[in-house]
């Protein structure tokens, strides 16, 4: 065995010129969500695999569904490698949108420019490498040129920034694909059982707006954020307290991405919509944070140590920052619904909590599935920009290929 990976290394060490020049090629096709036009390339991904003698399925999600969900195309791939019986079915999930670049770039964002050991450009971080070094780890694989048992699926598939539901849910949903093992992105060279969830709402604050020259006569919704915004980056430091037992899998995190609100320079914010992003750990739930540990429990996990006291979980902070919002606008507080989500009432002065469409990661029921990161460690931030580093784009692949031989080897 320890020949086999000798000889894979070497095979992607030769190749990772190509390896880079496809990734550059993936690199230069925006999937910019939004709009979510993620179609044309799925397109030029199935033109790539071609020259290695594979066919891709196109597996087009109905435009009005598409649409309906909030985007405006979507095809998934499946690339189908099938070896002898009697092994497992090995699927390698890799997502081709992404959030726009935004601002502060020093290189084109779908430019692709390599320099100094690194590649430039939105997703070459995460996850159109994962393209390539699921692609090139596959090529070294059957390279080897060994008895393979079992069966290979590459998934591109292109929603996973609006939650998975039309990208891997949807090949599931459609029974398209039914893997023994799924291998995804992540953060680190490590293959993980676990996987932090994604909470994402709104927090709208409303005032009353008024001339800028008697700001009096209004309710500022500006100033009522403020106050929801300390509270929020106040629990901060308490969040980092709070440890996952899962290896590779830290602290919650949780942070306001987007602030919308105003009118006019001279007019007095009437309101104010807070857009949030929180990150929770495999210990806990979205409500009190025990519900999560409880299944995890029965699904074999060791019981965690520790759950977040229930005022630290996202839906009680969120109501507290609305409260204190509301009191800064000298509000009434607001009604409060059955589902957890808060309501404003008709007056000034009301903070209201609503959760975006649920965002969910699809998995295969009754089925093992682990999660393998690749692109972590070669990934830097400066200024905007994102860089993935050729060393860690090579190691990446050359995890992938021994963890294939591992599963697959006859």
């Amino acid at each position: 065995m320890s020949s086999k990976k000798e000889q894979l290394a070497s095979w992607i060490d030769a190749h990772f010129d190509e390896e880079v020049g496809f990734l550059q090629q993936v690199l230069r096709v925006p999937t910019d969500t939004p709009p979510g036009n993620n179609a044309p390339h799925a397109d030029t991904v199935a033109e790539l695999v071609k020259a290695y003698g594979w066919s891709a399925e196109k597996h087009a999600v109905p435009q009005q569904t598409v649409r309906d969900y909030g985007m405006e195309s979507i095809t998934n791939l499946i690339v189908r490698r099938p070896y002898q019986a009697g092994g497992p079915t090995v699927a390698l999930n890799a997502h081709g949108d992404v959030v726009p670049p935004g601002e502060g770039w020093t290189f084109p964002p779908y430019g692709g420019v390599v320099q100094d050991g690194f590649i430039y450009g939105r997703a070459a971080a995460v996850s159109k490498c994962d393209f390539a070094t699921y692609i090139f780890a596959t090529r070294a694989l059957e390279a080897l040129g060994v008895p393979l048992k079992g069966a290979l699926e590459l998934h591109f598939t292109y929603d996973e920034e609006f939650g998975g539901l039309l990208g891997p849910g949807w090949l599931l949903e459609q029974k398209l694909t039914k893997p023994d093992f799924v291998i995804a992105a992540g953060f680190s060279y490590n293959i993980v059982t676990a996987h932090n969830a994604c909470l994402q709402f709104e927090i709208t604050v409303l005032g009353k707006s008024g001339h800028g020259a008697m700001p009096e006569t209004g309710h500022d919704a500006l100033q009522a954020a403020t106050r929801i915004l300390n509270a929020i980056y106040g629990q901060l430091p308490e969040l980092k307290k709070i440890k996952s037992k899962v290896p590779g899998i830290d602290s919650p995190t949780m942070l306001v991405g987007r602030i919308d609100g105003g009118t006019n320079t001279n007019v007095v914010p009437g309101q104010v919509v807070l857009k949030m992003d929180r990150r929770m750990i495999p210990e806990e739930g979205p409500g009190g944070g025990r519900g999560a540990g409880a299944r995890a429990d029965r699904g074999g996990g060791a019981r965690p140590a520790r759950h977040p006291r229930r005022d630290q979980t996202p839906a009680a902070v969120a109501r507290a920052a609305a409260a204190a919002g509301q009191r800064a606008a000298g509000g009434a507080p607001a009604a409060e619904r059955a589902d957890g989500a808060r309501r404003a009432d008709s007056g000034a002065g009301h903070a209201t909590v609503r959760r975006r469409a649920p965002v969910r990661r699809a998995r295969h029921s009754g089925r093992a599935v682990r999660r393998r990161p690749a692109h972590g460690a070669g990934v830097e931030r400066q200024e905007g920009r994102r860089a993935a580093g050729a060393g860690g784009l090579r190691k990446a692949t050359k995890v992938v290929a021994m963890t294939l031989l591992d599963f697959l080897g006859a």
